[in-house]
């Protein structure tokens, strides 16, 4: 486990629900695809995700995510990737899987 971080910190995150509009190839990336996500009143998003072994294409387009918006932009493979996708993996490491929203009020995140 990491080093906890105080309230303040946590605070500091921007955490937004977002809908991925595009999957993208990016040359020379085994594991990365970039993702062109609506963010609501912030716009259009780029994002690299290192999600490419665990999905395909066609299934993630539609799917909301939680993003980290406020992370700072990084350029992957020649991409400017403008923030972050949650994501968790199974016991094994073995598989990604996506936070999304739940689709009632108080239901929390859940697993996709």
């Amino acid at each position: 486990m990491k080093e906890p971080i105080n309230f303040e910190d946590f605070s500091k995150l921007d955490l937004r629900v977002a809908t991925i509009k595009d999957v993208g190839e990016i040359e020379g990336a085994d594991k990365l695809f970039k993702l062109t996500l609506d963010v609501g009143d912030l716009g259009e998003r780029i994002v690299c995700a290192g999600i490419k072994q665990n999905y395909d294409k066609k299934s993630l387009i539609g799917k909301q995510v939680i993003l980290l918006a406020n992370l700072q932009p990084r350029t992957l493979k020649g991409i400017t990737s403008e923030g972050m996708i949650l994501a968790a993996s199974n016991e094994e490491h073995s598989e990604v899987i996506l936070l999304k929203p739940g689709k009632k009020a108080g239901e929390g995140w859940r697993v996709s």
